[in-house]
């Protein structure tokens, strides 16, 4: 997404320990901003670059957070799981500089997934594995993921793993894009 809307980066994998970030939290709204800004300050304390950018999205279903599916199988028993409800997925975005948060942003968007098929589950993994299992979700709303929903009410982006739109303004207001 950063580079198809013209910002120049490079990717590092923070050192943080998400398990540890999950485990205080039971409010995904809270758990995506302190992962994003934990991942922004993980990699600035340790960047020559002087701005990071950090990120993270979280779905919860029910009340039930979910993380990216470990295996084919638990991805199937995610998508029967997720069948006829209403999925919860939030993405923050935060912005750190000299090891502090500068600036962070959390967005939510509700997604209704529609009745899924045995049938339909085994087509969707046989063509969408072993992608889907990057993704939290266990979708790409670019590709075949669509056909999950009934209906999706939020952000494009947000929903595609980072709100963009307010990352883009942050970045025009601290010089870092063109005006």
């Amino acid at each position: 997404m950063l580079r198809a809307a013209g910002v120049e980066h490079d990717s590092v994998a923070s050192a943080v320990d998400e398990a540890a970030v999950k485990a205080r939290h039971s409010d995904p709204l809270q758990l995506s901003s302190e992962l994003a800004e934990a991942k922004a300050l993980s990699v600035s304390d340790t960047s020559a670059e002087p701005w990071v950018i950090g990120g993270d999205s979280i779905v919860s279903v029910r009340g039930r957070m979910f993380d990216k599916p470990r295996s084919r199988e638990e991805a199937a028993e995610h998508l029967r799981l997720f069948s006829g409800k209403t999925m919860q997925l939030t993405s923050a975005v935060a912005l750190a500089r000299a090891g502090e948060v500068d600036w962070s942003h959390v967005e939510s968007a509700s997604l209704v997934i529609r009745e899924l098929s045995e049938g339909f589950i085994h087509h969707y993994l046989e063509a969408e594995w072993p992608e889907v299992g990057y993704c939290v979700g266990v979708f790409r709303l670019e590709g075949r993921g669509v056909q999950l929903f009934e209906r999706i009410d939020g952000d494009h982006f947000t929903i595609l793993g980072m709100p963009l739109i307010p990352l883009l303004r942050a970045l025009r207001e601290r010089g870092l894009l063109p005006a």
